[in-house]
């Protein structure tokens, strides 16, 4: 009797569906699971991307008026060619379309893209977008594959996935792992950021590869590593394939992202801050601490105080993720926003609306780290920081509200008009803050 229970208990195992991030039992008359099926059929979609440029070197110590004065020496950049590989992935056969990393192609002039056929072609760009780290480039349509494209917001944490890319520029390369987490940020600060990440190994030249399923079909695109050394240490990121869509559309049909907001300052919500708000015991979300006036928040009904918890349906762990998940959206979209106040939920719907255009004006030319930070004349000389953004570059950096910017470097700023000037073109430089009674020096970079 025991033997035949043991029997039912194998052939009900056995007849039981496998789960999706299992490994087949079998591939075609093999005796032994192969990718080597899969990996065939997804291949020609994934190209190698090789750039050439001319970027523009200066010695920091040029920057400093003093060290130009007393060495006579002109203040002239040297300009100096590069050439770098990466990775694209094609998603659009008929169109040309194919998908990598911005900075793939940074300060590129030359793009060349090789199929795996071993045909280059030149490649133009169709748009990028540094937020969110995605560029597509086209190159005429003829004999292409493209890869389909999965639901990553399906991925589950434990699935299979196949990294295949360009890395070190040794061609196509294959390499396997799962899936060891979702929503990954703050890789970058200034990005707008909801990573896949992978142990399947990623190395510098995978940038805009492909991360597949074991179905052969696009869960992300391949954006970075986490290694001191420069090299795979078993920690990767992909960025989701439905956050690639989104941005791919916008950039195929405006050349640009055109983010609109949502009109409202915000903090991440702590359990303090939800116990005196009457949401205790609430651990995610996203306080709003000042809603602009005429924004489209205000005309959803959208108040101080209000702990924003979802956005279409989408949970909102923090105020970084509501900045990613906003940033994400176009304009005159309309979303569905949950909500607690008084620690009673209620749902809203808002339309999505342009950034104000004196406001982009205003913070036009301006470093991205300073994004996030209301920025005005200071009475007295300076410029006074208005206001912070919850989880910006700017308050990641260490900036806050009633902070005054007396100069940039050793360079005195009066008004935000020679803070600009002072600003303008630099990749990095150095702020003196001044803090109540405190002098700060604070990097931007």
């Amino acid at each position: 009797m025991k033997s035949l229970l043991g029997l039912t208990a194998t052939l009900m195992l056995a007849a039981a569906p496998l789960a999706s991030a299992q490994l087949p039992a079998q591939v075609g008359e093999a005796p032994v699971p192969s990718l080597a099926p899969m990996v065939k059929r997804v291949s020609p979609a994934v190209v190698n991307i090789a750039t050439k440029g001319t970027v523009q070197e200066q010695n920091p110590l040029l920057n400093d008026p003093f060290f130009r004065r007393f060495f006579d020496v002109p203040n002239t950049p040297r300009q100096r060619q590069f050439q770098s590989a990466g990775s694209g992935v094609i998603v659009d056969a008929k169109q040309g379309y194919i998908i990598t990393n911005a900075h793939v192609i940074e300060n590129a002039t030359e793009i060349t893209v090789t199929l795996l056929d071993n045909r280059s072609l030149t490649a133009k760009v169709v748009g990028k977008d540094e937020g969110s780290d995605v560029a597509v480039l086209q190159v005429p349509a003829t004999n292409l594959t493209a890869i389909p494209i999965a639901d990553s917001d399906k991925t589950e944490v434990g699935d299979f996935v196949v990294a295949i890319g360009n890395p070190f520029g040794l061609g196509h390369t294959v390499t396997s792992g799962i899936v060891s987490a979702l929503g990954r940020s703050g890789i970058n600060p200034e990005g707008y950021e909801d990573f896949i990440q992978t142990d399947a190994s990623i190395n510098p030249g995978n940038s805009g590869g492909a991360l597949v399923n074991l179905n052969g079909q696009l869960v992300g695109i391949n954006s970075a590593i986490l290694s001191r050394t420069g090299g795979n240490i078993g920690i990767g990121f992909a960025i989701p394939a439905n956050m690639m869509k989104t941005v791919m559309n916008q950039l195929v049909k405006h050349g640009e992202v055109r983010r609109g907001v949502l009109g409202v300052n915000i903090q991440t919500l702590t359990p303090d801050i939800a116990e005196s708000m009457g949401a205790a015991g609430n651990t995610q979300g996203a306080l709003v601490s000042q809603v602009v006036e005429g924004s489209a928040a205000e005309k959803a009904g959208i108040k101080a105080g209000d702990i924003i918890t979802a956005v279409n349906g989408k949970p909102v762990k923090d105020a970084s993720g509501l900045r990613n998940t906003i940033g994400l959206l176009s304009i005159g979209e309309r979303v569905d926003v949950a909500l607690l106040r008084d620690g009673k939920p209620r749902r809203v719907t808002a339309v999505i609306g342009e950034r104000d255009a004196a406001a982009e004006a205003e913070a036009a030319g301006l470093h991205r780290g300073l994004e996030g930070a209301d920025l005005a004349d200071a009475q007295g000389g300076g410029v006074l920081i208005r206001s912070v953004a919850e989880g910006s570059p700017a308050a990641q950096r260490g900036l806050r509200a009633n902070d005054v910017i007396t100069g940039v470097g050793r360079t005195r700023v009066a008004n935000l008009a020679e803070f600009r000037r002072a600003t303008e073109g630099a990749a990095a430089f150095v702020l003196q803050i001044r803090r109540g009674s405190a002098m700060l020096v604070i990097p931007i970079r």
